[in-house]
């Protein structure tokens, strides 16, 4: 995988991860103040960075997967960290939502 091709799928793990994780913090800070509809829109905002986010990363497994070897660096490392760590949490946001919605239901 050529250099720049390659920083550009990194920095997109990386920008689209960072996306999902602030769309599921808004997300619950709109639960907690009772804003379902908020809250359900930038989960959805936040699913959408991380489809994105995936792109990138199958642009990288793909052109291993050709025999285009990606050098791994800390970049590299550092992009998957974040994706899977917003992906965690957009999973968690969304469990934290339902809580506040059964709070504010009661």
């Amino acid at each position: 995988m050529e250099d720049q091709q390659n920083l550009e799928a990194i920095m997109g793990l990386i920008m689209f991860g960072g996306n999902a994780k602030s769309d599921a913090m808004e997300a619950i800070a709109a639960a907690k103040h009772g804003d379902f509809e908020l809250a359900e829109q930038k989960i959805a905002e936040a699913e959408e960075s991380l489809v994105q986010a995936h792109h990138s990363q199958t642009d990288m497994l793909t052109q291993e997967a050709q025999g285009n070897h990606v050098q791994v660096t800390l970049l590299t490392v550092h992009s998957q960290d974040h994706l899977m760590t917003s992906i965690a949490f957009t999973d968690l946001a969304k469990e934290i939502i339902d809580l506040y919605r059964r709070t504010y239901s009661e």
